[in-house]
Order: structure tokens, then C-alpha cells, then sequence
């Protein structure tokens, strides 16, 4: 069995991290007894513990999607295929019998026969909304992105050296972030960014609208 689910997919910083967990049928039956769970319902501690436990029940996979591409799948409106195409290198990476997904479509089903012939895949497919809440393995595999995520987004902190919060445009820190990096005239936005989103954009924005202030100088 294959789980895959993503994380930071909303995010307007750093990576999209696709996360793929593949066991068999009895190691699938253990992780909801060790605690597995949607990893949004797990603090980042419990996170990272679990994550340290998955390889004895079976293999963690990913695939990290740079802001780069993100950037260029949404300006051609095709972040679903993206998420479509990763998903599918991580099923033909693990070779499964079987494969649950959280699904990004608004058709669950849809989804779920694309990423079948994507990946020439011919055995079933479940692809449901909140699978990550309600499919232990499809859990398991939120806790590999989420995790992976974590650690992606804290590199980038590390790099730039300010903090820049989740990332997510819903964050204060993160907002500041970018505001702050926008406002750097001597240096283009730092690759971590995502330029597409329209946080980002109200940003830009934001600084070249004039002032009065501004005209009074």
C-alpha cells in the first residue's frame, strides 16, 4: 500500500513537498496504534518522533516542488497538475499494489483516475478529500511532507537569517518577511518566495503605490 499527501500547498514560502508512505497491509494495521494521524492534528515534536519511527513499519518518500516551478504551474493554471506529476513519480517509485491519496481536485474520484494513468498504474486508486484524517497510511504520508516541509522552511529561515514564521500568508512573521525582502531595493526577492502569490503581489503593490507622504518631499 501507498499513502501520498502534500504539504505547503497554500504556503507563499518555500517548497511544495509531496510525501509518500509505503507499506504492507499489516504494518498499515500498527500506525494508528504508535499514534499516526493528519499531521495538522500532531504538534511538530510528536511530528518529527513519528517521523523516526515510520522507516521500521515501512519507506518514507517525497518529492520537493522548488517556488520556482510552483510559481510557473499556477501562471499556467496547472498546480493540480504539478501535485498530478509528482504524485505519479512516487507511485512508480514504490511500485504498490494499492495507493490512497488526499486528493487536490474538487472531484476526488477525477483525481484519482488521472493519477492512475499518469502513473500507468493499474491497481485501485482511493482518492478522497481529507484522506490524511481519515486513512492512517494516507497520515502517515502527511507527516512525511509535513516534517520535510518543517525542515525545508527552517533552512530557508537559516539562509535568509530573519525569521519568516510558517510561510503561510495567514502568518504576521511571514507577511513582515516579505515585506521587509520587497522593500530591499538592492537585491531581487529571494528565490524562496513565491512571486505568484497574490500575497506576495499585494506586497509589491503595497510598496510602489505612492503616498502622501511621499509627495510631500
Amino acid at each position: 500500500m501507498l499513502g501520498l499527501d502534500e504539504a505547503g500547498r497554500g504556503s507563499v514560502l518555500g517548497p511544495l513537498v509531496l510525501g509518500g508512505f509505503h507499506c504492507d497491509a499489516r504494518a498499515a494495521r500498527e500506525l494508528r496504534s504508535i499514534g499516526v494521524r493528519d499531521s495538522k492534528l500532531l504538534t511538530r515534536a510528536k511530528r518529527e518522533e513519528l517521523f523516526g519511527r515510520l522507516p521500521s513499519l515501512g519507506s518514507c518518500l517525497s518529492r520537493e516542488l522548488a517556488p520556482r516551478s510552483v510559481d510557473a504551474a499556477v501562471r499556467r493554471h496547472r498546480l493540480n497538475g504539478l501535485e498530478l506529476e509528482g504524485f505519479a513519480a512516487l507511485v512508480q517509485e514504490a511500485g504498490p499494489a494499492r495507493v490512497e491519496v488526499d486528493a487536490c481536485d474538487v472531484r476526488a474520484e477525477r483525481f484519482g483516475a488521472r493519477l492512475a494513468e499518469a502513473a500507468e498504474f493499474r491497481g485501485p486508486v482511493e482518492s478522497r478529500h481529507r484522506a490524511d484524517r481519515d486513512l492512517p497510511i494516507v497520515g502517515a504520508a502527511s507527516i512525511v511532507a509535513k516534517v520535510l516541509r518543517d525542515r525545508a522552511i527552517a533552512r530557508l529561515e537559516s539562509q535568509v537569517g530573519s525569521p519568516i514564521g510558517s510561510g503561510y500568508p495567514s502568518d504576521p512573521r511571514t507577511v513582515e518577511y516579505l515585506r521587509r525582502a520587497a522593500a530591499d531595493r538592492s537585491r531581487d526577492l529571494p528565490d524562496g518566495v513565491r512571486r505568484s502569490w497574490a500575497t506576495t503581489q499585494r506586497v509589491i503593490r503595497a510598496l510602489e503605490t505612492p503616498t502622501l507622504e511621499t509627495f510631500g518631499r
